[in-house]
């Protein structure tokens, strides 16, 4: 059967001071509506895979808030022990689906990006699950079609056509602007981003993980089998922080795309698809005004100002500017942050100072 794996990891430090180790990006209420990114995914996903059959992944320290999120079902979250990366969130969680669905088709789907119109992801999803079950060999990831040079994304070199996709030849780190420009003009057939998001037969992922990361392939799937009962405690706290921190991408989409073994094939996501990873990305969330200015603020002011992201989650406070082009405005009752929007990837960094400085607001 068809099943979906939400990933609801991932620090989201680039989104500070919305985004803190308490209530990482996925769980702020960053949406109209007072919506959170991964209140979108479960519906998301939940229109394309019954209730049921839809799984959370997230670390432990989460459990509490993700169990509230509206549409998922309390038995299907899977909790891992410590964060590890990708490979072990992902790996986990195929495995405790397997142990209730030996025959399941599983998609790992994100909880941080906006993906719409809905119909067309669901049609590419629906694609994805037929080719994992039509071929037992068969690694599916989604790319998105480039729209720009950009170089803060992962590419996928694409091979051979393959049904509605083509064969991944080559997986490519974060590209130099010239280079994420030879790859634009190249075309979506030749290369697309990485997405992120992978459909597979829950089998065909954990016998990769055994080929290529032999120990957590062992110790994953004894927690798999582990999951909601006594044995799992020892497993979790001995065994789980032996296995490696690798993501997924790495310890076995890469491998496998040049293994006999496997055949890693990618789809065109035909959709719009936005990773919300930066204040600038909120921004075209948000949608912009005819100055380009984008505001998530219950009171803002904004005069002789363009191309500016403004956001604030108190909705008590009036936040203004007067004659600021490209800026980033962030305000919280704890923290505040101001910035040109060309830094925005450099609140990684400031987040990492934050953490010495002021650990609590971190």
């Amino acid at each position: 059967m068809r099943h979906a794996l939400i990933l609801a990891g991932g620090s989201g430090t680039r989104l500070w001071p919305y985004s803190t180790a308490s209530l990482p990006k996925q769980l702020v209420p960053l949406l109209p509506g007072g919506r959170s990114l991964l209140d979108v995914a479960v519906e998301r996903a939940t229109s394309c895979v019954p209730a049921e059959r839809v799984w959370l992944g997230a670390g432990e320290q989460l459990r509490d808030a993700v169990a509230k999120v509206e549409g998922l079902q309390a038995d299907r979250l899977v909790v891992e022990p410590s964060a590890r990366d990708t490979l072990p969130a992902v790996a986990l969680g195929c495995a405790v689906i397997a142990a209730h669905d030996p025959d399941a088709v599983v998609a790992v789907l994100t909880a941080d990006h906006l993906i719409e119109p809905l119909d067309s992801f669901a049609q590419t999803l629906d694609d994805a699950f037929t080719l994992a079950e039509q071929r037992e060999d068969a690694l599916v990831t989604f790319g998105v079609v480039p729209d720009a040079p950009a170089t803060g994304f992962g590419y996928l070199e694409l091979g051979a056509p393959l049904g509605a996709g083509h064969v991944v030849g080559r997986f490519v780190e974060k590209p130099t602007l010239s280079r994420a420009a030879e790859y634009l003009a190249a075309g979506p057939s030749r290369y697309l981003w990485n997405s992120g998001m992978f459909v597979w037969r829950a089998d065909t992922l954990l016998r990769a993980v055994d080929e290529f990361s032999p120990h957590a392939g062992l110790v994953l799937r004894a927690m798999g089998q582990a999951y909601g009962t006594k044995r799992w405690e020892p497993l979790a706290k001995d065994a789980w922080p032996t296995v490696a921190k690798l993501s997924v991408d790495y310890g076995v989409m890469e491998p496998a795309s040049t293994s006999e073994d496997f055949t890693v094939v990618a789809l065109p996501l035909a959709a719009r698809w936005l990773d919300v990873g930066s204040w600038p990305a909120y921004g075209e969330a948000l949608g912009r005004d005819t100055a380009g200015n984008a505001v998530g603020a219950a009171r803002a002011v904004l005069h002789a100002s363009r191309d500016c992201v403004v956001a604030s989650s108190d909705p008590t406070h009036l936040v203004t500017l007067v004659g600021c082009e490209g800026l980033v405005v962030v305000h919280t009752p704890e923290a505040t942050l101001v910035m040109p929007a060309d830094d925005a990837q450099r609140v990684k960094e400031l987040h990492a100072l934050v953490q010495e400085q002021a650990p609590e607001l971190a």
